[in-house]
């Protein structure tokens, strides 16, 4: 998976297409990813303790890998990820402008 922590992504398919949002939390294993915004819904909670509200809540759930792709700030849209050695380190360079992310 590409994607990682605090990247940019949007949306490609689904009820959020073309959102953009931030990666909270990615999960490779599952290939899901949790973004900031996107694919939001509404959880009934109930009160646990005494001075606690129940009430509706809205909270992101996670969504596919690939229903998503990172954002390039440069091109305004989203990008195909490539790799590139700087030195010893290996970064990430979007395919469109070769611009690292």
């Amino acid at each position: 998976m590409n994607i990682k922590k605090n990247d940019t992504v949007i949306v490609l398919s689904g009820k959020s297409k073309g959102k953009k949002g931030k990666v909270l939390t990615a999960m490779p294993k599952e290939n899901k990813l949790l973004v900031e915004g996107v694919n939001v819904a509404t959880c009934p909670v109930k009160a646990r303790k005494q001075n606690e509200t129940s009430g509706i809540i809205k909270r992101e759930i996670p969504i596919r890998a690939d229903k998503v792709q990172l954002y390039c700030s440069t091109c305004k849209k989203g990008v195909r990820v490539g790799f590139k050695l700087d030195g010893d380190k290996k970064v990430r360079v979007c395919k469109k402008c070769g611009k690292e992310i």
